[in-house]
């Protein structure tokens, strides 16, 4: 039975550290417990908590509090990496609909690191095809797109994230649409440091107030998804 989620504790932020510093397998597989303790468990419950109100935004999204539904494998794929570090050292749960091609799908997510955290919405990464629609949809309804992205400017808990390219694609781009215009792949991301040693429950309410928020730009972006 998934508990009900209390926050992350001090032990969370211990064990994160001890992995980054000792990231190897003998070091793991004699603390295999403390990942389970107090990792796993406290990202089970949270994404357990979560689910029913990430139903309401979309009824299709994927909520199972379980390794490779929703939350993020603790190993780390290095067969095509010079870093060759077993195990990760951020985890991750991600609500995204069940698509084959997911990466060019919006999810939400939030993500958890020894010192900070993180949370939002986008794309992991788009296609060239998916930003295209993407820039369509804003050239071809300028004012529809303003007003989904009107609560941008009145919010200071999200910020634009993906990578831009060197040089506009168009040089004509009203000033309020060149931040989201430019974009390789797009994401709005709320950065958090922590604040003492650990994050208190009222996280998760947190994170619903922000997911509200986005919720409409995440059916934008549907929309434009291929």
């Amino acid at each position: 039975m998934i508990e009900k989620f209390d926050g992350f504790s001090s032990a969370t932020f211990q064990f994160l550290r001890n992995l980054r510093d000792n990231n190897r397998k003998e070091w793991f597989e004699l603390h295999k417990q403390d990942y389970q303790n107090d990792l796993l468990k406290p990202l089970q419950a949270l994404t357990a908590g979560l689910g029913p109100f990430m139903l309401s935004i979309d009824p299709d999204l994927e909520v199972t509090p379980a390794l490779n539904k929703t939350i993020s494998r603790i190993y780390r794929d290095t067969r095509f990496s010079k870093d060759k570090s077993p195990y990760k050292t951020s985890h991750w749960i991600t609500f995204k609909r069940l698509r084959r091609e997911w990466k060019d799908y919006p999810a939400f997510f939030f993500e958890i690191s020894p010192s900070s955290y993180r949370y939002g919405m986008g794309f992991y990464s788009a296609s060239r095809q998916t930003m295209d629609n993407f820039r369509k949809s804003i050239d071809s309804n300028p004012r529809a797109f303003l007003s989904v992205i009107s609560f941008y400017s009145s919010q200071k808990n999200f910020t634009i994230e993906g990578e831009e390219y060197k040089r506009p694609l168009k040089t004509d781009i009203p000033k309020e649409f060149q931040d989201w215009y430019n974009r390789k792949s797009l994401c709005l991301v709320s950065n958090q440091q922590i604040e003492g040693n650990s994050i208190d429950k009222k996280l998760i309410t947190d994170l619903m107030r922000g997911f509200e928020i986005i919720a409409p730009f995440y059916h934008h972006l549907c929309k434009v998804a291929v």
